[in-house]
């Protein structure tokens, strides 16, 4: 049985509210498109998530409603927040859907990627992991719980930038 993981950065945030909390920051205009050509891409390559795992802030939420995608299960966790790959690692080995979002923060969605993958894409943006960039990868998994490194086999790896030129 195969599992599928879509690993989805937030798009990029606004910084025209300094005084704004960290995890209360919006996504700016960049963010919204790149958000939206996300979500078209996924639904036109088929990848669509039955549960979604998402860090808690607003700039993930309004990615995840910027995309488009609907999705019956959303989780909203606040320990996926500036998450460790470990920390990741472990929300998503609590994971029911057999295709699952995972909407996270850098450094450890970055981390978390290089990590899961059992070998990097030869993408040069792969590694820095942009704002909105995107993985789909397959999993030869029963159920979520034995997700282990280097497991997953990279199908895809997106940045908005691409689909936006």
């Amino acid at each position: 049985m195969t599992r599928t993981l879509i690993l989805t950065r937030h798009a990029k945030s606004s910084w025209d509210y300094p005084d704004l909390p960290d995890h209360d920051r919006p996504l700016n205009k960049r963010g919204r498109a790149s958000a939206s050509a996300i979500g078209d891409w996924l639904r036109r390559k088929g990848y669509l998530p039955d549960e979604v795992l998402s860090s808690s802030s607003e700039r993930t939420r309004e990615t995840l409603l910027r995309m488009g995608l609907s999705t019956p299960n959303i989780r909203f966790r606040s320990e996926l927040y500036h998450a460790s790959p470990d920390q990741i690692r472990r929300a998503l080995s609590k994971a029911t859907g057999q295709t699952v979002l995972l909407l996270g923060h850098n450094p450890g969605i970055a981390e978390f990627a290089e990590r899961i993958a059992q070998s990097a894409p030869k993408h040069p943006r792969f590694l820095d992991y942009p704002t909105c960039a995107t993985t789909v990868l397959r999993f030869d998994l029963a159920d979520w719980s034995g997700i282990g490194w280097h497991d997953g086999q990279v199908i895809e790896f997106v940045t908005p930038r691409a689909l936006l030129e």
